[in-house]
């Protein structure tokens, strides 16, 4: 009688054979206490990608299996397991030098109750290495694995050894056999791409767009919108390799590469899913911490003025969204100016227009600093007017001191700039 394989096994100590054994378990099986050299991992709902990464390594003469962390809640594939530390650390350095998987590591399965002897290894284990420490002839940084569920296990396969397509395989009579059929892998060029967008505590959706860059080429190719179906560009370039930014402001900034020849080769990301037909790259944003600084680029200012030109209205929407979102916040708004040039500037009226040039603007003389300090108070004065209390705002100005470009570049008119840090969350 034939089945479709659903890799798994009962008592690891039993499955000395290589190849897999059938099932009629309809998850994958906990993996048993060991000493795992890891080559992959992926989320419980991939398990048709574990068992083609798997087979595929097999076609290469290796022996891989997988098998599930239900505490990290991952499928790893691994080559192979140790019941000592020692052997384990000898092997994965192997791998990683002979066995094409560069970034193999080691995950410790424990019994319920671990020995002080486990522990003490495993916490030699997960520690760093620094890189001027020769190990096994090779330097080598051993991946630090934490205890917390918030971590992200960073899976690594070699995608340049092995070909697209997920494979069912097939078991006659105890026996695996060649594949009857082979699904193809789903390409960039014909499925649709979901950019999702999300605020990492809420999980609410976040406007905004992803920029797609060409990595080899390091230019911008398009920028598409988040939470819509879109279609990825080709780079046209001999990797494929591309970088999706995702820079909102009022959080940190993402960045996610992919591979638009290989699209199989994503799967091992935990930022990347292929989930009904299309493609979905996960941005969880984050929003500022303590020390982090952003800059309101899309504020605009009137030539010699502290007045803002009415575009900027959309950016001070996010600028309030996020103080108003987390009441401990207290920001400096730091003011830039291009150049050192002292001259005219033009503050706002009595009519607290902050976007118009009004009959009754203040016209005086000053230096950059002092322009740029006025700016930087114009911004603080519409957050004020917008209910944020002043004593959580700071100001400092800077004129032409921290210019970013050269003042006659094309680019000078970036110089122009308020930055906002976080001073306190």
């Amino acid at each position: 009688m034939r089945v479709c394989l659903v890799v798994c096994f009962c008592l690891f100590f039993l499955s000395q054979n290589e190849g897999f054994s059938a099932s009629n378990q309809t998850e994958v099986v906990q993996l048993p206490p060991g000493y795992y050299i890891v080559v992959g991992a992926y989320r419980p709902h991939q398990e048709n990608y574990a068992l083609w990464f798997s087979t595929e390594i097999n076609k290469k003469g290796l022996h891989a299996k997988y098998g599930l962390d239900a505490g990290r809640k991952y499928i790893y594939v691994y080559l192979d397991y140790y019941e000592g530390y020692e052997e384990s650390i000898k092997e994965m350095l192997r791998v990683r030098r002979e066995g094409g998987f560069d970034e193999a590591w080691v995950r410790i399965m424990k019994d319920p109750v671990n020995s002080d002897q486990e522990k003490a290894e495993e916490k030699v284990l997960n520690a760093p290495i620094k890189k001027s420490e020769p190990v096994a002839e090779n330097e080598v940084e051993v991946k630090k694995i934490e205890e917390s569920k918030s971590e992200t296990v960073e899976a690594v396969a070699s995608p340049d050894s092995i070909s697209s397509g997920i494979v069912e395989v097939i078991i006659e009579e105890g026996k695996i056999t060649e594949p009857e059929k082979k699904i193809e892998a789903p390409a960039y060029s014909n499925t649709s791409v979901f950019f999702s967008l999300l605020h990492a505590q809420r999980q609410e959706e976040i406007e905004g767009d992803v920029e797609v860059i060409d990595t080899d080429r390091q230019r911008s190719i398009e920028f598409l919108k988040g939470n819509l179906d879109v279609t990825l560009p080709d780079p046209k370039s001999k990797s494929g390799k591309i970088s999706l930014i995702c820079d909102l402001f009022g959080y940190r900034k993402i960045q996610h590469d992919i591979n638009y020849i290989d699209p199989m080769s994503d799967t091992i990301h935990d930022y990347f899913d292929y989930h009904e037909g299309k493609f979905i790259v996960h941005f969880d944003m984050v929003r500022l911490h303590k020390g982090d600084i952003a800059t309101l680029y899309n504020v605009y200012f009137y030539n010699d003025a502290a007045v803002m030109l009415p575009e900027s209205q959309y950016q001070l929407t996010s600028l309030l969204g996020m103080l108003n979102e987390n009441p401990k916040y207290k920001i400096k708004l730091h003011g830039h100016t291009n150049g050192n040039a002292s001259g005219k500037i033009i503050r706002m009226g009595e009519s607290q227009n902050f976007f118009a040039l009004t009959e009754d603007v203040k016209e005086g003389y000053g230096s950059a600093k002092q322009l740029s300090e006025a700016r930087a108070e114009i911004i603080k004065a519409y957050l004020v007017a917008n209910n944020i209390k002043e004593d959580r705002i700071e100001i400092k100005a800077w004129g032409g001191a921290r210019m970013i470009h050269d003042k006659n570049s094309p680019n000078a008119r970036k110089n122009v700039r308020v930055d906002v840090e976080v001073i306190e969350d």
